[in-house]
């Protein structure tokens, strides 16, 4: 299979490797010094358990010259795919397929979803259309993306912990693409299931993203420590009760009640959420596929969000704070006495 990975970061790198190394025919789209390493010396991974290898691929800065793709896979962050989605259709022939392998809630949440909000652009995540005007739904196969990974330097890439995606059809049919895309994945060691139903996966794991993140980047607080401060433990858990609100009035079921994912999330023990290394390493910040986005399904629903509203608010201040001043944000120890 002929695979192009646009965004060889952390998740898109630790899929080019795998999938390579597995015997597929990968090219990445990467930038800068991680283009130059990887030109250089090819893409390297490693794993959990420490063990390194890399693997030799072609990588550009230019979409248009990677050619004609059996799968287009999407590693960037959400607000990436609308800068590059103009230069897709030059990776495209007549049956390509486009994994997408974002967090929060996706682009083409209401295509092919049936119900009254059908083909309801969500504006949060695809501001002006663009993304649904280049990118034709019926290339799209979603992705639920659960590995943790980050780049160690320019052209390694380094897995934290995690090895599955689930993926689908996005109207939840079982089709022989999608279960080849999950063979490739499942070949290039990753546990790849074809789900049944992933909207309501999206949102068991939007439901800690979009509440636990944005605490943590705004109290510099551990999973932990936001679990075991009874304000803040009771801050997530009014966050979690609005979106379970909305993904119900969606035809959502949550399977596990609000205590328990919470007693979930304090049993990871003493961890920065990826927003949180984000403001501390003066990254983009994403806030609208993971908040922003959750508001305006609320507003669509009818549904309330206060709770949510308020704590989107103060962290796309800090986003916007942030990257005005091309800045970090860390809490140090201070002198002893």
């Amino acid at each position: 299979m002929r695979i192009c990975v646009v965004g060889a970061g952390a998740i898109g790198g630790l899929l080019a490797v795998r999938l390579a190394k597995a015997g597929e025919e990968v090219s990445v789209i990467a930038r800068g010094a991680h283009l130059s390493a990887i030109e250089a010396h090819g893409l390297a991974l490693v794993e959990e358990d420490g063990s390194r290898h890399a693997v030799k691929l072609r990588a550009t800065s230019r979409i248009a010259d990677a050619g004609a793709q059996d799968l287009v896979i999407l590693g960037m962050k959400a607000h990436q795919v609308a800068d590059v989605a103009r230069d897709l259709p030059a990776l495209f022939h007549a049956d390509t397929m486009v994994l997408t392998a974002q967090n929060g809630v996706p682009w083409w949440y209401f295509m092919k979803h049936g119900g009254e909000f059908d083909g309801r652009r969500v504006e949060s995540v695809d501001p002006g259309g663009v993304i649904a005007d280049h990118l034709p739904v019926g290339r799209v196969l979603g992705s639920v993306v659960y590995p943790a990974a980050e780049i160690a330097e320019p052209g390694v890439i380094r897995l934290i912990e995690g090895n599955r995606f689930s993926l689908a059809e996005i109207d939840n049919s079982k089709s022989p693409r999608v279960e080849s895309v999950s063979r490739a994945f499942t070949a290039a060691g990753f546990k790849a299931p074809v789900v049944s139903d992933i909207r309501a996966e999206i949102w068991t794991k939007l439901w800690g993203n979009m509440s636990f993140n944005p605490i943590s980047a705004l109290t510099h607080a551990t999973l932990a420590s936001i679990c075991r401060f009874p304000l803040t433990r009771s801050l997530a858990a009014d966050m979690m009760a609005e979106a379970q609100a909305i993904g119900e009035k969606l035809g959502i079921r949550f399977r596990i009640p609000i205590a328990r994912r919470i007693a979930g999330a304090e049993a990871v023990g003493e961890h920065k959420t990826s927003m949180l290394q984000d403001v501390e390493a003066g990254r983009f910040l994403e806030v609208d596929a993971l908040m922003g986005s959750v508001v305006e399904l609320g507003r669509i629903t009818g549904t309330p969000t206060p709770a949510i509203s308020a704590v989107y608010a103060c962290t796309k201040l800090l986003a916007e704070t942030l990257g005005a001043a091309k800045g970090r944000l860390k809490v140090e120890a201070g002198p002893a006495g």
